[in-house]
């Protein structure tokens, strides 16, 4: 990894040279209060770079000066909430951002207050006073305003969704979230690593093992350890299941979005009997418990090998049968086409990952870009289409469903096949450090930063999870479309309101 220190006064500069005038994507960017270590805050972007890798740009703010930096908005759009949200919690303002409202904290949280910095301790008393979170008003004849959320039908987490329109189309959507904000990172600080991955795995529901893997790489990096063989093809299964029964449960809920209910029943069905897999195989319907630094907790034997291929073996016919109800029902087709577009240079700009960027024409999987794991060692596709509307983001997955299907294959050849140990234990440096880690889940990339302390306990951690990136392009997707649209837009993003409130 390159790494690159710009002074503040020359971010921007610094950050379209790294970026090459943001032709390359931004993929996160947080704050660290380092003033006990060195009298700043930093600053840390991370973008691609050019030779496959990545480029970290750094840069420090003294804490005895104005707690400024220059906005990159304007260059970077992907930059507007990772701004915000330094801003809400650590008190650092980007000069020149054009939306500066609060992003985290809501109404009737104190000003001055910033949970991040190493001097918090307790969440003070809320004074009621309104602190600016207020929803964007557009103006003009014929327009008026359809509140939606927080609160919503059914189980679901909050999210306010403020439309404004004229007639029946939307022309603005407004989304306020980070309603239940669970202060994750904060609660990290000062924690050895072995004891952190009950919380990180617990970032987001279904994405327990990609958030788990990221930790753990994180971790091993800074530790210098290399994860046995066994324990790497272990963990690529995982994954694989992970992604299978979150795009069956996805194409499922594309369908619920319409009132399709019999692809939605048949899609639940499938997605049952993998997460019933899940509890046989680890104890856990979601695979919490496996992914530790090192390696993973458990083996898998020969019966439970030749259960999981069996159920491959099976699942595919019967998907492959789902599919074709969805292809042959016009009206639902009829629904998905032109809903939602989110146009190829929107996903570029806002640095989109997963499915909803392959959806809209960006070629981007960060288990072929990016290999951890035994992925550079398996043969798989990385599907891509380019209209970015809700039915290309269902036949994306339908089509990654499959090459799941063939990971999970090779991966159990080689558990079948081959014997080894599962875990190695890790030694940290005296010094501690920092690293990045990262896997690709079903929503795509979640990118994890460790920063370790003279104690070898953890000082910062910071979580860029799938759902952070993508949020902002279903507000830009919606527009044009009518209200009714909106759940099956919002459904085709299948995006996560726990990662945000990590």
């Amino acid at each position: 990894m390159k790494v690159k220190e710009a002074p503040v006064a020359g971010l921007r500069a610094a950050a379209n040279a790294v970026s090459k005038a943001g032709r390359l994507p931004l993929r996160a960017m947080f704050a660290n209060d380092e003033r006990s270590l060195n009298g700043n805050y930093v600053l840390y972007l991370l973008f691609e770079a050019e030779d496959g890798g990545f480029s970290l740009l750094t840069s420090r703010i003294d804490a005895k000066l104005p707690l400024e930096f220059p906005s990159l908005t304007n260059l970077l759009p992907a930059a507007a909430w990772y701004e915000r949200e330094i801003h809400d919690l650590f008190g650092l303002k980007p000069t020149g951002h054009p939306d500066l409202r609060p992003l985290v904290l809501h109404e009737p949280w104190p000003a001055d207050c910033f949970p991040l910095r190493k001097d918090f301790t307790t969440v003070p008393e809320v004074s009621g006073a309104v602190s600016g979170k207020q929803p964007v008003a557009v103006h003009g004849e014929g327009v008026f305003e359809v509140p939606v959320g927080p609160i919503h039908a059914g189980i679901i987490e909050p999210g306010h969704f403020r439309f404004s329109q004229a007639g029946e189309n939307v022309i603005r959507l407004d989304p306020t979230l980070f309603y239940t904000h669970r202060g994750i990172e904060k609660s990290l600080e000062g924690l050895p690593v072995e004891r952190a991955i009950y919380r990180i795995e617990r970032t987001c529901g279904v994405c327990s093992v990609s958030h788990a893997l990221s930790f753990a790489q994180a971790a091993e990096a800074i530790a210098g350890t290399e994860v046995p063989l066994r324990a790497q093809y272990m963990r690529v299964l995982l994954a694989e299941l992970e992604r299978l029964y979150n795009h069956i449960g996805d194409v499922g809920n594309i369908c619920a979005g319409v009132g399709f209910a019999v692809g939605a029943s048949q899609a639940a069905r499938q997605k049952e009997t993998l997460m019933r897999f899940n509890e046989e195989m680890t104890g856990n319907r979601f695979l919490r418990g496996m992914i530790v630094p090192g390696g993973v907790t458990t083996d898998i034997g020969g019966e439970l090998i030749r259960h999981a291929s069996s159920l491959i073996n099976a699942l595919l016919p019967d998907f492959k049968e789902l599919v074709e109800i969805l292809e042959s029902n016009a009206g639902f087709i009829d629904r998905c086409r032109q809903t939602g577009v989110l146009p190829r240079q929107v996903a570029a700009d806002l640095a989109v990952v997963g499915p909803a960027a392959r959806a809209s024409g960006l070629d981007a999987d960060f288990r072929r870009d990016h290999p951890y794991a035994v992925y550079d060692r398996l043969e798989f596709k990385v599907p891509v289409r380019r209209h970015g509307d809700v039915e290309d983001r269902l036949w994306l997955r339908v089509s990654e469903v499959r090459e799941s299907c063939e990971l999970v294959r090779q991966a159990l050849a080689f558990l079948a096949s081959q014997k080894g140990e599962c875990r190695t234990e890790l030694a940290f440096p005296a010094a501690g450090g920092s690293s990045f880690g990262w896997s690709e889940s079903a929503r795509g990339a979640n990118i994890h930063w460790l920063m370790l302390d003279a104690n070898r306990r953890i000082y910062r951690y910071a979580i860029r999870s799938a759902s952070y990136p993508n949020w902002p392009a279903v507000a830009l997707a919606a527009p044009g479309n009518i209200i009714p649209d909106f759940p099956l837009i919002n459904k085709s993003f299948e995006l996560c309101y726990a990662c945000l409130d990590r």
